[in-house]
C-alpha cells in the first residue's frame, strides 16, 4: 500500500501548483488536484511557499485549517465517488450536490463525515469504519 509522508503530500500539492501556474503538462492526478486548488484561493500562498509549507504547523491551535489535509480529502472523496466505494457514496454525493446546488459544498459535507470517521479510527486504533462513514454521508444527503 502506498503511504506517502506528510512531506510527500505537501511536495505533491506545491509542485503541482507550480506546474499549473507555469502551464506545464499535468498528470491526471495533478489535474484533479489543480482543479481543487483553484477552488481554494485561500490556500494559494501556502502552495507557493513549498519549503515553508513542509514544516508548517497547521494544528487546531493555529486557528486555520490544514490546506494539504483539506485538498487530500477532496482527492480521496473524488476517488471514492468515481468508483462508488464505499457502495452508495456516488448516489449520496449526487443527492447532496443537487440539494446544495453545488458539488463543492457536497464535498465539504462529505469531508466532515470522513474527518469524523478518520478521527474515530485513530482514537480507537482500528481501521476506518466504512459502514459508519457511508451511513453518515447518506444521512446528510437525505436531509
Amino acid at each position: 500500500m502506498f503511504e506517502p509522508s506528510k512531506e510527500d503530500v505537501r511536495r505533491f500539492f506545491c509542485s503541482t501548483w507550480k506546474k499549473f501556474q507555469d502551464r506545464e503538462v499535468l498528470t491526471p492526478m495533478e489535474s484533479i488536484a489543480a482543479r481543487w486548488m483553484v477552488e481554494h484561493p485561500e490556500y494559494h500562498d501556502d502552495l507557493r511557499q513549498s519549503e515553508e509549507a513542509l514544516n508548517k504547523d497547521y494544528s487546531v491551535a493555529s486557528g486555520r485549517s490544514n490546506p494539504f489535509l483539506h485538498l487530500s480529502m477532496h482527492l480521496s472523496i473524488e476517488e471514492q465517488v468515481s468508483i462508488d466505494q464505499p457502495k452508495g457514496i456516488r448516489a449520496a454525493f449526487e443527492l447532496l450536490s443537487r440539494r446544495h446546488d453545488s458539488s463543492h459544498q457536497a464535498m465539504h459535507e462529505m469531508m466532515e463525515c470522513l474527518a469524523e470517521a478518520l478521527w474515530q479510527a485513530q482514537r480507537s486504533q482500528t481501521p476506518l469504519d466504512a459502514l459508519a462513514y457511508i451511513e453518515a454521508v447518506q444521512t446528510r444527503a437525505q436531509g
